[in-house]
């Protein structure tokens, strides 16, 4: 049996669409693939990632070629890296003919950490996402959004108890757009030190005892957790921009405290 001619074969995203609407985003959500990842370190991490790719679609196409998004990733195979993020998003939006595209890149990224009395040493994971962008005119633009669970401890429970005060587990979320390279661990350390105790993956008694107490000498509301993180954001000359997200997982409530600052500094000059 003779193979089918392409060229006869109709291609349907290729012809023309009358509604004069244009697509802002259109592509494929939630494909794994390997990556590799440099830490502060100097080590790589090996993992799998979950990847969202888009372009803009003109108002005069009926559809993109969905196909040609998991043809550029298998193309790179394991050679995905924060180092060549950029060159795969421009490699993209020539291939599919766009404007402007975006790629989101999730994954678990390891940080190892010492318990703070003890010096036992675990690995904490956090969930971590590189945003880059093309935008119209082909200038790129990256984002880094990381999750950072902490503890949070209540002012107001502290204040009127006369035994203890609630605490409970916060997800801390910051979303960066940077002007120069800016370690994940870095951002990870800044929400940290503005929480009323960070996490660790293994801790012994008097680790425990030292956690505890931390949180309790440090109480933060959801507000004070949001705030404190803009004001060090702010001082950052790397970050132009940026979302901080605290999501705090009461302990007395069957739902969440929740706060958010935004700030665009490069439209506020």
């Amino acid at each position: 049996m003779n193979a089918p001619d392409n060229n006869a074969i109709p291609d349907v995203q290729n012809t023309v669409d009358t509604r004069h609407l244009n697509i802002d985003q259109v592509g494929i959500k939630s494909i794994r693939h390997p990556v590799r990842v440099l830490d502060k370190t100097g080590g790589v991490q090996h993992t799998i990632a979950s990847f969202n790719m888009y372009v803009g679609l003109p108002h005069n196409f009926k559809g993109t070629h969905m196909s040609r998004f998991v043809e550029i990733l298998n193309m790179h195979e394991r050679e995905i890296s924060v180092e060549n993020f950029e060159s795969m998003l421009r490699e993209m939006v020539s291939r599919l003919e766009a404007a402007t595209g975006r790629i989101e890149m999730t994954f678990p990224y390891f940080i190892t950490k010492a318990a703070p009395v003890s010096g036992v040493k675990s690995m904490l994971d956090y969930e971590v996402t590189l945003i880059g962008k093309i935008v119209e005119g082909g200038s790129y633009e990256h984002s880094t959004r990381v999750v950072v669970p902490v503890t949070s401890l209540c002012p107001c429970s502290k204040k009127i108890s006369e035994r203890g005060a609630h605490n409970q587990r916060s997800h801390v979320t910051v979303t960066a757009r940077t002007n120069s390279f800016v370690w994940i661990e870095e951002l990870v350390q800044l929400v940290e030190s503005q929480a009323s105790c960070e996490l660790y993956g293994l801790l012994k008694r008097p680790d425990e005892k030292y956690v505890t107490e931390r949180a309790y000498d440090n109480p933060k509301f959801v507000e004070d957790m949001v705030r404190d993180i803009a004001g060090l954001l702010n001082a950052e000359t790397r970050i132009d921009a940026y979302v901080v997200e605290s999501e705090n997982f009461e302990s007395i409530h069957n739902h969440s405290a929740y706060a958010l600052i935004e700030n665009d500094k490069m439209r506020a000059q």
